[in-house]
Formats: structure tokens, sequence, C-alpha cells
């Protein structure tokens, strides 16, 4: 009797899989033409604004009015000058060549464009603060595009120099552009990096893999000192990432200070994924990342508690980690470091942006396609975010002028990209960007919520000034959200010259002020108007932030525990693989 509806709810379960994979699909295909950013998601931005100013007249007589100043004032070459001087921040056009005509008119004239869709793009009443910054990104975008330094005819310093060396540089720009498409086309990294090896002339700190398992390589440091503090330093960097941005060259390396400091230091290696480890999460990441290394130092170093750092998202793992161990009453975490990484996503920055119901749907049924989100998506992503100073001022100088740029230790890390797994990338996005989870306290671990007021012992929090991945006052929130006793550093440079800032490299300052448990917190503003800056790096401070909470010295411990099989040396295998399709048996660990 009851058969027939059975059926009929059985076959409308099929009929809605069926429709679901279909539009699955069909977007997914649509992601790769646009490159997996949602056609939806900025139409209605676009839309919302052109509506709401259209209904905005006084804004539309205040346009009109700039634009006629504007118009006249490149009528009046003086005026025109300078302030177009006082305007720009003169990277683009800083060379004194802009200063002749017809040059200086071409300029002044793009500086206007710039101001008018600058004042056309915000404060438009009634505009949603996402699309607002959505359609004012995609004017920059535009302008950036159609900017005279782009072009051979219209950059005076390009002119010159074809001039002066009988067209030379075009012919190296040339040689430059094929032999950056061919790279492209065979997916190897950039010129000039290959010369920095993770092993070689990256990564090379001594050390060994005392474990490894599907996600991660956990290395530990040979120690430099004769002898060592007993509690270690756990590092946790982004899986964004490869995790040498911690252990460059010698001079540059976060590792090595601290080995060199009397710590023994482990840092996690994560495995770039593939298409087989489409549903790895962020439990995954939890588990077999900071849990299993936390366990295998607890093996090596019998009862010692641990000082964990996390970089970026490693931070933001970290904190979650750290919050479950609270509130179970796990006390292996002696402190708690966390840099450039945020706990509260109500203010993500630019990466934002990208960031929406539309979008992140967009990207899950391109992953779903793949098992991940490449990393030609994410690369392009942020050369988006910063496209003057990541693509277009590159691409002159290496296509108009004829030049290539030294490569870095860090530019060559930042070439060397990884991928996402689907399942975790998803529930990153939707669960601590879309709907602030940890921050709100509604964030599970073993299937019940943490807090990160339950984050027991000292934290020594770090942000940088000019950071568009993590933005300090977003970093500040921490402040909030933990009665710890908190440091707060707050650090000249951006999310990766700010943290890779070594003794001697003359350069940088940085503010650092400690909240104690139950103080007042200042706003963002009057904390850094009311803490004094110190110049040079801040890595002798909290250096001495982790000595002043570590133990006397000892004799430092062997690598891996007791009777434990031998793995391989530093900087591992994991930190290796590039390919997602070229699978090397020699570097498949099951």
């Amino acid at each position: 009797m009851n058969a027939a509806p059975r059926v009929h709810r059985a076959d409308e379960r099929e009929t809605a899989a069926a429709a679901a994979g279909a539009d699955r699909a069909f977007r997914g295909l649509l992601a790769r033409l646009t490159g997996a950013l949602s056609p939806a998601s900025s139409a209605l931005a676009l839309y919302d604004w052109m509506l709401h100013l259209a209904g905005a007249p006084g804004h539309q007589l205040a346009l009109t009015r700039l634009a006629t100043r504007d118009a006249l004032a490149l009528l009046v070459p003086t005026h025109a000058r300078a302030e177009a001087q006082e305007t720009a921040a003169a990277a683009r056009f800083a060379d004194v060549a802009w200063n002749r005509p017809p040059y200086d008119a071409l300029r002044d004239a793009f500086l206007a464009c710039e101001r008018w869709w600058q004042a056309a793009t915000h404060g438009v009443p009634g505009v949603a603060p996402h699309h607002e910054r959505l359609v004012a990104f995609g004017a920059r975008q535009w302008l950036d595009l159609l900017s005279p330094t782009n072009t051979l005819l219209g950059n005076p310093v390009a002119w010159q120099r074809t001039v002066a060396s009988g067209g030379a540089n075009l012919v190296a720009g040339a040689l430059h552009a094929i032999e950056d498409a061919e790279r492209l086309l065979l997916d190897l990294p950039p010129a000039g990096t290959d010369a920095f090896v993770p092993g070689r002339t990256v990564a090379c700190t001594p050390g060994r893999v005392v474990l490894r398992n599907r996600l991660v390589e956990l290395i530990q440091y040979a120690p430099t000192t004769r002898r060592t503090r007993p509690e270690p330093i756990l590092l946790v960097p982004a899986w964004i990432m490869k995790y040498y941005v911690l252990d460059l060259t010698p001079r540059d390396s976060l590792v090595r200070f601290l080995v060199d400091a009397g710590f023994t230091v482990f840092c996690l290696s994560w495995k770039n994924p593939d298409a087989q480890d489409r549903g790895l999460g962020l439990e995954h990441y939890l588990d077999l990342g900071v849990r299993a290394s936390l366990d295998a130092i607890g093996q090596i170093l019998r009862g010692a508690r641990v000082h964990a750092v996390g970089y970026c998202l490693g931070g933001t793992l970290l904190a979650m980690a750290a919050a479950a161990m609270g509130r179970d009453g796990d006390t292996r975490l002696a402190s708690v470091t966390l840099l450039a990484a945020q706990t509260d996503f109500t203010e993500p920055g630019e990466l934002g942006l990208f960031i929406d119901h539309s979008q992140v749907a967009y990207l899950e049924d391109r992953m779903a396609d793949t098992g991940y989100l490449g990393a030609r998506q994410m690369a392009g992503a942020f050369q988006m975010l910063r496209s003057y100073d990541l693509l277009w001022s590159r691409l002159v100088r290496d296509y108009l002028l004829g030049e290539r740029a030294a490569p870095t230790a860090l530019a060559a890390w930042n070439a060397d990209t990884t991928r996402m797994p689907a399942r975790m990338h998803a529930q990153y996005l939707r669960q601590l960007f879309l709907d602030n989870d940890l921050a709100a306290g509604r964030y599970r671990v073993d299937g019940r919520p943490v807090s990160l007021h339950d984050i027991r012992g000292p934290v020594f929090c770090v942000a940088t000034e000019r950071d568009h991945v993590a933005p300090w006052p977003s970093v500040y929130k921490l402040h909030a959200l933990t009665d710890a006793d908190l440091t707060f550093v707050l650090v000249s440079g951006g999310h990766n010259v700010g943290i890779v800032n070594p003794p001697g490299a003359a350069r940088g300052e940085f503010r650092q002020q400690r909240r104690a448990p139950g103080a007042a917190t200042p706003t963002p503003d009057a904390w850094r108007q009311a803490t004094p800056a110190v110049p040079g790096s801040w890595w002798p401070a909290w250096r001495d932030w982790l000595a002043a909470r570590s133990g006397a010295l000892r004799q430092p411990p062997t690598l891996g525990a007791r009777g434990a099989r031998p793995r391989a040396d530093a900087p591992g295998t994991y930190v290796h693989v590039r390919q997602p399709h070229r699978p090397n048996p020699s570097r498949t660990i099951p």
C-alpha cells in the first residue's frame, strides 16, 4: 500500500540528484571560461551600483563638477601638474620624463580619470558595501589595464630606452615573452627561480623527518648549540604555500634563528594535494597535522610542553587546536604564537572581494571537476588584488624595458605554489569567511563547538601593517576573542616581508604592547598611536618572550624518538611535489 509513495519519493530524489549534477557540470564548465569568477556576483554588484547611482542626482552632480574641474585643470598645465604630483602615489609616474609634454598630459588625464572613478564607485547611497568594493575593484582593474605606462608610445621611459638601444630592449622583451609563454605552457616556475632549490639554496637547515602521514611530514631540526631549552617550538605554516617561507636562505631563515637561539624546533611540511585528496577537510588538517605532530613531539620529548606557532592559515588552524585543547583540559601548550593569522573574518580585507555565496558556490562547482583549487587560480586572485605591483609593472619592466629583475628567495618561494583540497577549501570559505563560525563560537571540533576564550597560556600575536591577506585591524580582533595574556605586535611591511624580517636587515620597525588578562582593550588606531615604534626586526623581541617562558638550558635531545624507523633528511619529500597529474612513486607515501 505504501509502495507507490516510496517509489515516487525515490524518483523525486533521483530527479533532484540528476538536476543538481547537471547544474554543477554546467557551472563547472562555465567556471573554466570565467577563471572561476562568478558572473552572477559581478552582475549583481554592477546592477546594484548603477541602479542606486541613477537614483542619486546629488552624487551625479558632484561627479559632473569633478569631471568639469579636472577637464579645466588639464588646460592649465602648472595647476594640473602640481595637483597630479600631489594626488599620485607616483610609483608609476616617478620618472622625470613624465613631466615633459605630451606625456605630462597623458599622466594628468589618467590621474583625473582615476580620481573620477574613485569618486563614482564610492559613497553612492544604498549600495551594499560588498558590491561597492567589487565595483571599485573592477574599475581599478580596467584603469590599470588602460594606464599609459603599459604602452610603448605612451610610456616615455620605454620610448627613450627604445631609441637609445635601437630597439634592443624590445627584442629582449620579446624573448622574455616567449620564454614566459613556454614556461607557462609546460607548467614550469618563472625564469630565474630554478636556482632556488629546497634542500640546496633554500630550506637547507639540517634536520630529519620524524613523522610522515598522508598529509604532513614533521621535520625536527638539528641543534646548533651545546645546550637547548626544554620546551620545543612547533611551527605550523599555511598549506596555501610551501612551508619553507620560514626556512629560506640561512640569512633569512626563522627556523635557523630559533635553532641558533637554543630552541629545539619542529616544523610541519604539508603535502601538495591532488585529485585523490579531494575529501580532505579541515578536521584532517587538524588531526593529521597539529595533533599528530604534538603526539610525535611527546614521544621524542616526553613531558615537554610546546611553544606552538602558526603562520597565516596555519595560525587559524592552531587557534582552533588551542581552543579545543583548552576546552578539553589538554595542557601540552606552553604558549601560542599567531603570525599574520585571522581568527575573526568579519573584515577579511581585499580577499573578501572574491568571497560571497555566489562566488563560493562557483568555486565548489569548479573544484568538483578537479578535486582541488588550482595553484594558478589562487595566484591569479592575488595578482588581481595588486594588479599594478604584481602584474603590470612587471610586464612593463620585462617586455617594454627588456629587463629581468634578479630573483630572490622569497619570490622563488612565492612561485612554488600549491593546491587546496576541494572539501577543505569549501569548509574554510563557508564556515570561516562567510559564517565566521570560529569567532562566533560555533566552529566544531570533535563534534563540539570551541571558543577562543578557552585558549590557555600566553599568546604572542603578530600583524603586519600593509597586509592585504590578513589586515592588521582584523588580526587585532583577537583581543576581543580571548581572555589570555596577550602580547600584540604590529610590524611594518606586508604579509610575507613583515614576517620574514631577520635582524640585521636594516629595514622596518615594530610596535609591541602586552595586554594583561582582564585589562581593557583600546581600538586599533588608539593602540597604534599609544605604542611607540621600535626600529629593526621583531624576531629578537619574540625570542626573548619565548625564553622568558621557557626552562633552564639542558642537553639537546636526539633527532626522532628512540628506536623509531629512520626517515628522510630535511627538507623531506613533500616539499618537492609540484605536478598534480604526474605522481613520482618515490614521493608517494600512503
